[in-house]
């Protein structure tokens, strides 16, 4: 199986994620503020995952996978880089539910709503209260 090359984005390059989003996943935006690590097959940006700043606390979000890229592993390959480089115990993903399993693989155990923090609790409560099916999810170090 080959592998991604994994970096974190250069932010010369952010229109090139931005692009990305548009097409495959247009709710999501990528902004400057963000560590935003990529991932390339053959050359070409196949995969992405933004980390936002949420007072002492990030929160992964807009992860995505090129549509023709997926069921090769390299979501998995993304997490396991970001759980080698990146993820800390202050860390959180609101995981749509049938993610759950996915990120549990890479160290996320589901908290309660009540256990979040306040900040990401008020996020929490108002992206669920616009109908999307989320769990909230704590990155636990080994």
């Amino acid at each position: 199986m080959s592998s991604l090359t994994i970096d974190v984005l250069d932010p010369i390059k952010l229109p090139l994620v931005a692009r990305l989003y548009k097409q495959y996943y247009p709710s999501g935006k990528a902004k400057k503020d963000e560590l935003t690590i990529v991932g390339y097959w053959e050359q070409q940006l196949a995969a992405v995952v933004r980390f936002r700043s949420i007072e002492q606390y990030r929160l992964l979000t807009g992860m995505l996978v090129v549509p023709d890229q997926r069921e090769k592993g390299l979501g998995h390959q993304l997490m396991a880089y970001c759980q080698d480089k990146v993820l800390t115990d202050l860390d959180y993903c609101f995981a749509y539910q049938h993610l759950e399993s996915f990120y549990a693989q890479h160290g996320f155990v589901m908290v309660e709503e009540s256990a979040l923090p306040n900040a990401l609790r008020q996020l929490f409560i108002r992206y669920s209260a616009s109908g999307k099916k989320l769990v909230a999810m704590h990155y636990q170090t080994s």
